[in-house]
């Protein structure tokens, strides 16, 4: 769990998140299902990737350091046997960056075995750590999935599957979409605000849970829906079909605008939305809100290529004389700036990452549309490098509103004394990015975009309010923390 200045920064974008799966199949081996959908979820995690499986009898288990296609060999594949199994592609946010916290996580307890994979980040797992440590609990790891995991088994001990999944979501505060396996059932959870995605989809022979739509596109099923905030869903354990639970009801959920401006693949739907039409539309009122007509449109890739094609189809609409032009190339088999350890190396990381083509720039006026600011290293490095290939001008426009605050809910953002536009107006960083303009999107027009209210959306790393109860930071609606003592009340029917 992050301090209240946010967790380690990135260069200028936030990082990924985790991704989950699970399947239930009728008589394959879920095995290679899930080891593809880790593959279209990579994405969403790179640090280690696991899979775990039941046949029924016992659990078996792979879990390893690296991407999904150095975690796993022929042989690791083929002795993950049974037709149910779960899985996570990992980016930590919360925990140590090794082995022990990597995913899934496995108990073995008096009630059977329990498998559990995590997208989100807990507020309140120290207190739930602490008086399950007092109980006798011994923690493996720091990360707060084990702290879940732990309090499900402990649950499980007493209660049915439903109401041990009920009474732990009682207990458990922050943001989480769960994919879960007790013994060879298969089930996925999310938070009672909806803050990450989680969907279903059916398949020939059977039903997954996963965080992405994606994943289900990659192994040719369908889409069925999103699985609701506060919602249990059980998958049957011949794939048949899967139960559905609401076990919490909130009046508005908290969605992570986020996952639709950066996160998210742009081919996935998430809360009845594909990514890359709302991209398309934050594009769109980038233009109405503060569109400058220039020679030339681009996108830094990849992220920022959806927006700009909004943008450029907006101004086109309007008669402005801008062309739209894939001006920056980029290699792809340079790690991710963040992970450099020093600025000027970040800043070198930058240069080796994207090139901007000459022809396309020289002697033009130059919009360059990117997703978001964190530092301000990038932007900082590419209107310099644009102005050094002979751009006259070098007009910054981007496709979210400015981050003033940290995240809290698993994504792995900036402190506060690095976040460049925490305490600084856009003018400010417009100077210090020494652009010849520098636009952000409104809040209002994100929500015009996801066609959502403010109240169901979280923007506390761009609001600087929560709808979480964090310690030390405002919230934006009235939210119940749970209560840790005593919490051992039998769930209501």
């Amino acid at each position: 769990m992050t301090d209240g200045r946010g967790a380690t920064p990135d260069s200028d974008g936030p990082t990924e998140k985790c991704g989950v799966v699970g399947v239930a199949l009728d008589d394959r081996a879920a095995a290679r299902p899930l080891y593809y959908s880790l593959y279209a979820l990579q994405h969403r995690g790179q640090e280690s990737a696991g899979i775990v499986t039941h046949d029924g009898f016992q659990q078996h288990d792979h879990v390893e350091m690296g991407l999904v296609g150095d975690a796993f060999t022929q042989a690791d594949i083929e002795s993950l046997t049974g037709a149910a199994g779960i899985g996570h592609v990992r980016y930590p946010t919360a925990g140590s960056v090794d082995k022990s916290c990597a995913q899934p996580f496995t108990v073995s307890f008096k009630s059977g075995s329990l498998a559990l994979s995590h997208n989100g980040n807990l507020v309140n797992a120290d207190e739930i750590r602490d008086e399950l440590a007092g109980l006798g609990h011994a923690f493996t790891s720091d990360g707060d999935t084990e702290v879940i995991a732990h309090d499900l088994a402990r649950n499980l001990l007493e209660e049915d599957l439903v109401r041990a999944v009920k009474r732990t979501m009682g207990r458990i505060h922050g943001s989480y979409s769960l994919t879960i396996m007790h013994d060879d059932t298969v089930l996925g959870v999310r938070d009672p605000e909806g803050n990450r995605p989680l969907c279903i989809g059916e398949l020939d022979d059977g039903y997954i849970l996963a965080s992405e739509s994606a994943a289900i596109d990659t192994l040719d099923g369908d889409l069925v829906r999103d699985v609701k905030p506060g919602e249990l869903v059980v998958l049957h354990e011949d794939g048949s079909d899967f139960d559905s639970y609401q076990l919490v009801d909130q009046d508005n959920s908290a969605h992570c605008f986020f996952e639709h401006v950066y996160f998210a693949r742009p081919d996935s739907v998430i809360d009845d939305s594909l990514v890359y039409e709302v991209r398309r539309q934050l594009g769109r009122n980038l233009w109405h809100e503060s569109g400058i007509e220039t020679d030339v449109v681009m996108p830094v890739p990849d992220s920022g290529r959806a927006f700009a094609s909004g943008y450029a189809e907006a101004a086109d609409e309007d008669g402005a004389d801008t062309e739209f032009a894939e001006g920056l190339m980029k290699n792809r088999y340079v790690g991710r700036t963040f992970i450099m350890p020093t600025q000027d190396e970040r800043e070198r990381a930058v240069r080796l990452k994207l090139n901007p083509i000459k022809s396309t720039v020289e002697g033009k006026t130059v919009t360059i549309i990117d997703d978001s600011i964190v530092r301000g290293t990038t932007s900082t490095q590419l209107v310099e490098l644009l102005k050094d290939c002979g751009a006259e001008e070098v007009h910054m426009r981007i496709g979210a509103p400015p981050i003033v605050a940290p995240c809290y809910m698993g994504i792995d953002m900036a402190t506060r004394d690095e976040l460049i536009a925490a305490g600084q107006t856009t003018e400010d960083i417009r100077e210090a990015i020494a652009a010849d303009s520098l636009s952000y999107l409104s809040i209002d027009a994100v929500c015009d975009a996801l066609d959502a209210s403010r109240a169901d959306l979280c923007l506390g790393c761009v609001s600087g309010e929560y709808p979480y109860d964090i310690e030390g930071e405002p919230t934006d609606r009235e939210v119940a923390r749970p209560v840790i003592e005593g919490a051992d009340a039998p769930a209501d029917d």
